[in-house]
């Protein structure tokens, strides 16, 4: 497997070598768009070019294969939860010392927030970076009429521009050619190739999509036979050539000198708990904070000198047996909580710190017990979306009526056993709202999954509250 190489990495931030760039998009969701961006970055990266991916959306799921296929860490973008100004300073940020930028969307190109407005989609995103469009066509069991399909994605809005399509799913090269002259035909941009169906690169799925990497590992062959078919049916060369841009410029953020003295923050990560934008992480440590991490399905203790717990999501309900058998580490998460430490917890790390989870096949497990309530696997989706909240309480997040934003997306319900006081105030798209969360001593739990850069005064207000 390729070895992860964080980005921003110092000797390679000089490079001024040629740029390419591009969003890999499709016609809808189940496309094959996250096949063909896997085996575009590994070959990309087997070439020699120091590629970064990137993921479009509030997705966690994908980035962990765009890591193993290009060797480096996968960035979130996304206009509705970042903002403009967001997304542009990330994006600079990791393509710093990078030759080449791949950004793999979201659903399809103009899915986003609304129906009638692009934010929140991979097409506001291709529009705001001035990223050409690879769109991806599932064309099995199409021929003249890739045509007609291409040219309505093409002249839907005038600041999306679609250099060039790949075909997914064709039956033959015969079949490729087909639909390669039906595009230059109708003067349409070229498609580049087409993919056969192979069983083989299935990806198994699980209720919150793909089965995460760490669940769900392909060997280095597996990554590597995709390379073999893309650079076999694909013009990568001409991909190249048709996405030149310019290379974007670093982001020039005003932002405070990393602080000297350090805040040392325990981060939860194994396969239950693997839930992180990397942007957040990076803000952490800009503010002053020493991240470690630890694993709650492995380690008997925090690690010394901890001030703050960080509970990401992930699937503990996969692993709730191993999460209870773990006696030590629920003990040592309940004492810190008891001595008013500081956690912050996120969706499966709100599950982790009740008093129970009963997974899918009706077995009940005992956790922290920090939070008096009873978390429970259902078997419809409960709640799907983008979430605005609000603190409803002067809190180490800032002042009462401080405003985040972030994703929301679980099959799992939490029942308190007594009333706890809220942490936010929520408001719907049809303009009502509702109060989540939990507050209680110093831990601050929900189900929503926040992204902080649009608001970085609330991870700095925490290290001023340690």
């Amino acid at each position: 497997m390729p070895k992860n190489i964080l980005i921003d990495t110092p000797e390679e931030s000089g490079t001024e070598k040629r740029f390419s760039a591009f969003c890999i998009a499709a016609t809808h969701s189940g496309s094959g768009k996250t096949t063909i961006t896997l085996a575009l970055l590994r070959a990309l990266q087997r070439r020699g070019l120091k590629v970064q991916p990137f993921k479009c959306g509030p997705d966690y799921i994908d980035p962990g294969f765009h890591q193993q296929a290009a060797g480096r860490e996968s960035i979130n973008l996304d206009t509705w939860m970042m903002g403009e100004k967001g997304v542009k300073e990330s994006f600079s940020r990791a393509c710093t010392g990078r030759e080449i930028a791949v950004l793999e969307g979201v659903m399809g190109l103009f899915d986003g927030f609304s129906a009638s407005s692009l934010v929140g989609s991979s097409a506001d995103c291709a529009r705001l970076l001035n990223l050409p469009v690879i769109l991806v066509v599932d064309a099995k069991g199409m021929a003249g009429s890739i045509a007609p399909l291409v040219k309505g994605f093409c002249g839907f809005h005038n600041e999306v521009k679609i250099a060039a399509v790949i075909a997914n799913n064709v039956g033959s090269e015969s079949h490729t050619k087909i639909l390669q002259d039906a595009l230059a035909h109708a003067g349409l941009p070229p498609l580049l190739g087409g993919l056969p169906k192979n069983p083989e690169w299935e990806l198994k799925e699980r209720h919150l999509g793909l089965t995460p990497f760490l669940e769900n590992k392909k060997s280095a062959a597996w990554f590597e036979s995709l390379a073999d078919a893309v650079e076999k049916f694909v013009d990568i060369d001409k991909l190249l050539e048709l996405t030149k841009i310019k290379r974007p410029e670093l982001s020039q953020r005003s932002s405070q000198p990393v602080p000297d003295n350090k805040v040392r923050l325990a981060l939860a990560r194994d396969s239950a708990f693997h839930f992180y934008y990397p942007d957040n992480l990076y803000l952490l440590r800009q503010a002053g904070f020493e991240i470690v991490e630890f694993s709650p399905l492995t380690d008997k203790s925090l690690p010394e000198g901890t001030r703050m717990v960080m509970l990401g999501g992930g699937f503990p309900e996969m692993f709730a047996a191993e999460l209870a058998a773990n006696q030590e580490m629920r003990q040592a998460i309940k004492d810190f909580a008891d001595n008013d430490g500081f956690i912050y917890a996120e969706c499966g790390g709100f599950m982790y710190l009740g008093e129970s989870l009963t997974n899918s096949a009706g077995e009940t497990f005992p956790l922290c017990g920090v939070i008096p309530g009873d978390s429970k696997m259902t078997p419809k989706l409960r709640s799907l979306g983008y979430r605005e909240v609000t603190t409803l309480a002067e809190t180490p997040f800032g002042p009462a009526d401080t405003t985040m934003r972030g994703h929301e997306f679980h099959w799992s319900e939490m029942e308190l056993q007594q009333s706890c006081p809220p942490l936010y105030r929520q408001q719907s798209r049809r303009g009502g709202e509702k109060l989540c969360g939990v507050h209680v001593r110093n831990v601050f739990a929900s189900y929503i999954h926040l992204h902080f850069i649009s608001t970085p005064q609330v991870i700095q207000a925490w290290y001023k509250a340690l």
